[in-house]
């Protein structure tokens, strides 16, 4: 009787061990992560440059911030985080190319 309580015991441990890990929070990128995993978790990443072996994805985590995510042989080895530019100096600057330039 004593060993049928215990088996239970130990069961209904294991089972609440397990619901924990499946209602943790998914990480969307974390060192080490295979390029696989992360295009899965992040189907907006899109490619920023591709070289020999290299591949730097773009992910815009808000209006003010974007990640360029490096993954080198499939696997991810950086992470940068890039503030973009605000509007008023993106319309600034557009203006400045646009104004005609002297002629010299």
């Amino acid at each position: 009787m004593m060993r049928l309580v215990r088996g239970i015991f130990v069961l209904t441990i294991v089972v609440l061990m397990g619901a924990c890990t499946v209602f943790q929070p998914r990480v969307p990128y974390q060192l080490g992560m295979s390029e696989s995993k992360f295009l899965r978790q992040n189907r907006n990443a899109v490619i920023s440059q591709l070289g020999e072996g290299k591949k730097v994805y773009r992910l815009t985590s808000d209006d003010r911030f974007y990640l360029l995510v490096t993954f080198e042989e499939g696997v991810l080895t950086e992470l940068q985080e890039k503030e973009l530019l605000p509007l008023w100096q993106q319309q600034r600057m557009m203006e400045q190319n646009l104004s005609p330039q002297p002629h010299r």
